[in-house]
């Protein structure tokens, strides 16, 4: 069996999410999906994906770590962010054609079940105090067991009408009013998620930390800036808050001295930026020498997902999976065969590969240009903070 084509989708859902999806044919019949980690760099990405082709068309599919290695070391400078996201796609539709020509669901083929399921957070959201605490409530009632939101924007917290804007001293003071009145609302059995969104530097991740404890977070996470995992060794001494961090680090070489030094409690695998499944199963199993249970980061579609899932359902070191939007619930026309969600648990289909369809017709229709650009927030003189 031969790569023979990689196709790629760019397109938006009705709720103006953006999804790219990469297709890699056979010449047996047999194709595997793929998801790009950083949909917002696509055009950069798109030609990454082109020139890694020259690599994977003609090749044996199942060859998934050789092919891995040759994608990611052949430039002779290693692969960066952009490569690794188009490698990450790549990787994934291939252990998907390799499930497939098997005959086994994905998860079976990295090792088979160690759960029946795998628990999930969703995202809440809410402008305010109270409608963040209303939406916390039905997501409970929708069976979820876990909740998670991030550092509120000025006007996420309700005091500014500009989108743009975040104070990160009042952010703090905001989340913890915010978490306050969630646990008192949904009880001390469900566990809480909070995302700092990397907006804050190392003495503001210190005092949220402090100020969070009282609530018992199941963790805090990216606390800091991802540019230098150094800064955990400071934060890690400041707060005994479980730490969970890595989903913008793009191999196993950038988790290395948290997971060496044991700086984090949780770590945010994101299969479609890290470098695919390939690299995805290799951190998860160097994780578990060292006690640390993996979260997949997974703000994306249901290839993604399902990528996630997979490994879960094979680990035996798992924290609990995102899964921003419960499966089967949306994008349907785009996606029309899924995993599978119920009562706060992701499922995986009893099929070959990742159980993921897509309508290519559908995604034609609905195209996305290549390049997007995320919010850009200020602080209140005007200079930047991460988004």
């Amino acid at each position: 069996m031969k790569v023979t084509a990689n196709k790629r989708f760019c397109f938006w859902d009705s709720e103006k999410r953006k999804y790219f999806i990469v297709k890699v044919e056979t010449d047996r019949g047999i194709a595997g999906l793929g998801e790009v980690g950083i949909p917002h760099w696509g055009g950069a990405i798109d030609q990454a994906i082109e020139h890694l082709s020259e690599i994977v068309i003609g090749a044996d599919p199942i060859a998934t770590e050789n092919l891995w290695q040759a994608m990611f070391r052949t430039g002779f400078f290693p692969a960066d962010k952009v490569y690794s996201c188009a490698l990450s796609a790549i990787d994934i539709a291939l252990w998907d054609i390799k499930a497939k020509m098997f005959d086994v669901p994905l998860y079976k083929l990295l090792g088979g079940p160690v759960r029946d399921k795998v628990a999930c957070y969703p995202h809440i959201q809410g402008v305010g105090v109270s409608s963040l605490v209303n939406n916390a409530l039905e997501a409970v009632d929708r069976g979820w067991k876990f909740l998670r939101w991030h550092l509120p924007s000025a006007f996420e917290a309700g005091e500014s009408t500009d989108h743009h804007l975040i104070d990160p001293r009042r952010s703090i003071s905001h989340m913890v009013e915010q978490i306050a009145a969630i646990r008192e609302a949904v009880g001390d059995e469900i566990e809480l998620c909070i995302d700092a969104h990397t907006r804050l530097d190392t003495a503001n991740a210190i005092e949220l930390c402090q100020q969070l404890k009282p609530f018992r977070p199941f963790f805090i996470e990216d606390p800091l800036r991802s540019e230098n995992p150094q800064s955990y060794q400071t934060l890690s001494r400041h707060t005994s808050l479980p730490i969970a961090a890595g989903e913008q680090w793009a191999s196993k070489w950038e988790f290395r001295q948290v997971v060496e030094e044991e700086l984090i409690n949780y770590a945010r695998i994101d299969l479609c930026i890290v470098g695919g499944i390939t690299e995805a199963q290799k951190i998860t199993h160097w994780c578990e020498t060292h006690y640390i249970d993996i979260v997949p980061h997974n703000p994306l579609g249901p290839v993604s997902a399902a990528a996630g899932v997979a490994l879960c359902m094979s680990a035996t070191n798992v924290g609990v999976q995102e899964m921003p939007t419960a499966p089967g619930t949306y994008a349907n026309d785009l996606f029309p065969k899924q995993i599978q969600w119920s009562d706060g648990y992701a499922q995986c289909n009893e099929e070959p590969g990742l159980g993921v369809e897509l309508d290519e017709e559908a995604a034609l229709s609905n195209r996305a240009p290549l390049n997007t650009q995320p919010p850009i927030l200020r602080r209140p003189d005007g200079s930047i903070n991460n988004w």
